[in-house]
C-alpha cells in the first residue's frame, strides 16, 4: 500500500511544480507533509489506499498530530499540504468528494509582522558606512527593499535589465516566476547608480554574474543568507535591538504605505499578493495604529 501513496505523492509532486509553478523549497514542504499522513495511514489503516480515507481518518491523523509537541502554526501547516493534496486529487478526478473540505486546523492568532519606524529605517541606512569598499552596495540594497517591498530572493535575483530608470521602475521576477512592475524611490535610484557608476563597474565579475546587480567580492551575486547577515549587522551598528529580516523592510514599506492612506489594491499589485486577503493583514496594523494615536493623543481617551 506504501507504494500506492508514493505514486500518488510524485504525481501531487510534478503537479505542484508544472501546474503551480511552486518553488523546489515549497514542493519539499508539501511533500513532508503529506508524507506524514502516508506514514500515520500505513500504521492506522493499512488497507486504504490514499483514495479511500475519509474524513474520519483525516480526523484521527489531526488529533495525533495533536498529541505531539509541535506547535500549533506548524499543525496547521500540515494540515494545510494534505487539504492541498486532496485538492489535486479532486482536480485529477482521482475521486469523487474531498474528504478534507471538514478537516478544522488549529485556530490561529492573526500574528502582525514586525516593522521599522520611518525614524529606525533612516538610523539603520545612516548606520551603513560608506568608507567602506561595501557600503554603498549595502546602502543601495537596504534602500531598494524599503523603497519598492522587495522580498529577499528578488532582490538577490535583480538583473540590470530589469531597472527602468527613466520611468522610475523595477520588473521583478517573484513567486512562481510573475512578473510585476513595482516602482523605486528616487533615493533608491540615487544610491543604487552610485554603486553601479562608482563600485560595481570596477569590479571583476565572475563568469555567469555579469547581469545580477548586487555582487559580493568575489564578483558574484549575493546570497539570501548574507543579506540576512548584512541587516543585521547593520541593525547593531545603529543600535535597534528588533529582529530584524530583510522581510521586515517589505512589511514596514506595506505598513507605512496603508497608513499614509494608500490604496490596498495598489500595495496588493506592489508586493505581488495573489490574494488581496494577505495584503488586508496590513489594515489590522493600520487599525492599531490608529487607535495607539487615540489612546496617545485623544483628551478623552
Amino acid at each position: 500500500m506504501l507504494k500506492t501513496w508514493q505514486n500518488y505523492i510524485k504525481q501531487f509532486r510534478h503537479y505542484l511544480k508544472l501546474e503551480r509553478s511552486l518553488s523546489e523549497n515549497s514542493i519539499e514542504a508539501y511533500t513532508r507533509d503529506v508524507e506524514k499522513l502516508a506514514s500515520f495511514s500505513e500504521q492506522n489503516f493499512p488497507d486504504k489506499s490514499p483514495l479511500e480515507l475519509e474524513l474520519e481518518h483525516l480526523r484521527r491523523f489531526v488529533n495525533a498530530l495533536a498529541q505531539l509537541e509541535i506547535s500549533d502554526y506548524t499543525q496547521a501547516r500540515i494540515i494545510s499540504g494534505v487539504k492541498a493534496f486532496y485538492k489535486y486529487l479532486m482536480y485529477e478526478d482521482h475521486i469523487s468528494e474531498d474528504p478534507s473540505q471538514l478537516l478544522e486546523a488549529p485556530k490561529l492568532g492573526r500574528k502582525l509582522p514586525d516593522t521599522l519606524s520611518f525614524i529606525e529605517i533612516e538610523q539603520l541606512l545612516e548606520a551603513i558606512p560608506l568608507g567602506e569598499p561595501e557600503g554603498h552596495r549595502n546602502r543601495a540594497m537596504l534602500e531598494m527593499l524599503y523603497s519598492s517591498g522587495l522580498r529577499v530572493s528578488e532582490l538577490t535575483e535583480l538583473k540590470n535589465g530589469q531597472i527602468f530608470e527613466e520611468i522610475g521602475f523595477l520588473r521583478v521576477v517573484g513567486k512562481g516566476n510573475k512578473e510585476r512592475l513595482v516602482p523605486i524611490g528616487k533615493d533608491a535610484l540615487k544610491y543604487l547608480n552610485i554603486y553601479r557608476e562608482e563600485v560595481r563597474v570596477h569590479q571583476t565579475i565572475a563568469k555567469g554574474h555579469e547581469e545580477f546587480v548586487f555582487l559580493n567580492r568575489r564578483g558574484k551575486k549575493l546570497t539570501r543568507v548574507m543579506i540576512f547577515l548584512i541587516i543585521k549587522k547593520t541593525a547593531e551598528q545603529a543600535g535597534i535591538n528588533k529582529n530584524i529580516s530583510p522581510h521586515t523592510f517589505r512589511h514596514s514599506f506595506a505598513t507605512h504605505l496603508i497608513e499614509g492612506g494608500a490604496d490596498l489594491r495598489a500595495v496588493q499589485e506592489m508586493l505581488g499578493h495573489e490574494s488581496i486577503t494577505t495584503t488586508e493583514i496590513y489594515m489590522h496594523l493600520d487599525r492599531d495604529y490608529l487607535r495607539q494615536v487615540l489612546t496617545d493623543f485623544h483628551p478623552r481617551k
